[in-house]
């Protein structure tokens, strides 16, 4: 059994009156970690503590920042073999998966290091005479990261990650999931030398998240809010954060589409579509949910996806074999099989898969899928892949376009410019052109339209999340007033 305290002023420290909640391992349902389930007041101090850390930090000059972000990759990569027992256990993903976060984490603080002497200004032309005008960029204060179980690394660490460059300090909300893996966070910068304050963790029971969230949004030194997770969890986020007037950057639920033109490359379509569709068991927001395939070449695509299917099984995470590890609960299992056998009951074709076996799910593909299916609409975050058939490009964008989602989408074509034209009227904020809907690099603007939030991660775009622009003027010449 693993454990998770709170860390607040680098130091790991129980939740008011020792308060603690577990969380179970999905494949052996035995206890995953115990955790400190932090009080209201618990969460107000680290907040606190934040506040208090802050005018340090921001006053640290860029290139020391920029150091401590690149040692913090560094340990991070070190800890390696402990975020992979972590999610194992917490989250039922498999060696691969948490290795591979663990990659991408690394980069995103490298690139976030990158980012402390990108935040510029500019000089403005004023037309007033001996005025000279500037617009600068300034830290903001405090900023809460609330970050998902599914991909827990990489989320949790790009929750803090271009706060921390920006000259912010942080507060980092654990997921109730995967408390030990977000703690283990909190210890990478600890181990890394930030002084103290900089990063907070705080974790909390279930029952209690709702109330602490409020209040971590309420507090007045938190002036920015970053939350990754389901759209409905996002609305709720979003109003609060109105109701006290805090700026919220959302990334929230997505339904991809991949469409596959009559010209494209097969090949590289059905690897794009397997590991779209199937990679971390289609628990990731970018998964490749729609797959829009020109009727005349759909029969030749399905026959080539059905074997790459057929060749992936879901099994215990702990097995170094394993392609497919179980889903985070199976009440989660339990849904995706609910949204399979809806499909079918309403005239989908079952190519392979549809079998749920406690918290595992088979690599599933259903042809024929309609508007009066569940699947359609609803976003499985499951192994399930929807192929629809389409008649021509205008039918492919219509039916991509048809849904309240907008994060992620792909275009497979040899002609690349019909491919970009496509692309181009696809209602996403990212897309890819022969390439898949799961790609995610630190520097790029990353972020959704529609009900897949608003705001963008990232490179540039992140430093404009996390920072104030300022118009400061300096007067060289006298002035006259009217009065």
């Amino acid at each position: 059994m693993l454990d998770a305290a709170l860390l607040i002023r680098n130091e790991s420290v129980a939740a008011s009156g020792a308060a603690t909640f577990d969380r179970m391992d999905p494949v052996t349902r035995g206890v995953a970690t115990r955790a400190a389930a932090a009080s209201v007041e618990d969460a107000v101090h680290a907040a606190n503590v934040a506040a208090s850390a802050f005018p340090a930090w921001s006053g640290i000059a860029p290139g020391e920042r920029r150091e401590m972000l690149n040692r913090a990759a560094q340990v991070l990569l070190d800890k390696t073999e402990e975020f992979v027992a972590a999610i194992v256990s917490e989250t039922g993903g498999t060696r691969i998966w948490a290795e591979f976060n663990c990659r991408i984490a690394a980069s995103l603080l490298r690139e976030a290091g990158a980012m402390t002497t990108q935040i510029t200004g500019e000089v403005i032309p004023s037309e007033r005479a001996g005025s000279f005008s500037m617009a600068t960029r300034q830290p903001c204060g405090v900023v809460l990261g609330i970050a998902p179980w599914n991909a827990p690394v990489i989320l949790g660490a790009r929750a803090v990650a271009m706060p921390l460059a920006c000259g912010n300090t942080v507060v980092l909300k654990a997921s109730e999931l995967c408390p030990r893996t977000h703690g283990l966070i909190g210890e990478v910068f600890q181990e890394a030398g930030f002084p103290a304050g900089t990063v907070n963790v705080v974790s909390s029971a279930p029952e209690d998240a709702p109330r602490i969230v409020e209040a971590l949004i309420a507090h007045a030194a938190v002036r920015r809010v970053n939350f990754t997770g389901s759209t409905r969890v996002g609305r709720i986020v979003a109003e609060v954060g109105a109701r006290h007037l805090k700026r919220c950057l959302l990334e929230l639920g997505g339904k991809a589409p991949m469409i596959v033109l009559d010209d494209a490359d097969l090949e590289a379509a059905v690897n794009a579509a397997t590991f779209g569709a199937f990679f971390h068991q289609g628990q990731i927001c970018m998964s490749t949910e729609r797959i829009l395939v020109d009727e005349s070449i759909a029969d030749a695509f399905l026959e080539r996806f059905r074997l790459r299917a057929e060749s992936l099984k879901a099994g215990d995470p702990r097995d170094p074999k394993a392609r497919l590890g179980a889903m985070i609960t199976e009440q989660a299992a339990t849904r995706v099989k609910g949204l399979i056998d809806d499909a079918v009951h309403k005239g989908a074709r079952l190519v392979t898969g549809g079998g749920q076996h406690d918290v595992f799910v088979d690599a599933t593909i259903l042809d024929g899928v309609t508007s009066a299916m569940r699947i359609y609409h609803e976003e499985s975050f499951g192994p399930v892949a929807s192929v629809i058939r389409v008649d021509g490009v205008e039918e492919a964008i219509s039916i991509a376009n048809d849904t309240e989602y907008g994060l992620a989408a792909a275009v497979f074509g040899r002609d690349v410019g019909r491919a970009l034209g496509v692309a181009q009227r696809i209602e996403s904020g990212i897309c890819h052109i022969n390439a898949a809907t799961i790609h995610d690099e630190p520097q790029m603007p990353f972020g959704g339209v529609k009900a897949s939030g608003y705001g963008r991660f990232g490179g540039k775009a992140g430093i404009d999340e996390f920072t104030e622009l300022r118009w400061i003027s300096i007067q060289t010449g006298e002035l006259k007033y009217p009065i």
